[in-house]
């Protein structure tokens, strides 16, 4: 993602395809009650994000600003992406991008902003990836609830929890 996409005023998942052509992007935000500083600061520590995304199996720093991420996948497999930290703007932003060598080919941003009218923060995710196998490697992913619009909206949705409750709830299947 270049500096010149990163600061347009329009979210990326607006965009319908991406400069070079070969990344989708999707997008999501969601306002939690809680300040700006701390969501930022809780986010920021990259050892708290497994606590709420629930495909990422584990994460190994490799440095200070890269760590190859272990994802799990439809049917079974799972995916390593290593990323690297693009750009921090304190309490605002968190920008990366996979490196070379990746399995899925993956960039984005976290944003921070205050809510209007004093109810908290809007956490906004863009990430623009290309999906394994082309359209066919998304519409599995689609089908097992694994493409990352799909993960992007769950993931908020648990970060949310998390930061107005302490935890995160999840559904008794009732048989």
């Amino acid at each position: 993602m270049s500096t010149e996409q990163i600061s347009d005023d329009a979210p990326l998942r607006t965009r319908r395809d991406d400069k070079s052509g070969d990344l989708a992007f999707v997008g999501r935000s969601v306002t939690i009650n809680r300040p700006r500083a701390e969501l930022f600061a809780y986010w920021r520590d990259f050892q708290n994000l497994p606590m709420f995304m629930e495909n990422v199996e584990k994460m190994e720093f490799t440095g200070s600003d890269r760590a190859v991420w272990t994802i799990k996948a439809p049917v079974g497999t799972k995916v390593e992406i290593e990323t690297e930290i693009t750009e921090v703007v304190e309490d605002s932003s968190i920008s990366w991008r996979s490196t070379e060598g990746s399995q899925i080919k993956t960039e984005g941003r976290v944003s921070f902003t205050d809510a209007p009218g004093d109810r908290g923060t809007i956490v906004s995710a863009d990430i623009g990836y290309t999906p394994p196998a082309g359209d066919l490697g998304r519409a599995v992913a689609k089908l097992f609830m694994a493409e990352p619009n799909i993960q992007a909206r769950h993931e908020l949705k648990r970060f949310k929890m998390l930061m107005e409750t302490g935890e995160i709830t999840t559904p008794i299947n009732h048989r």
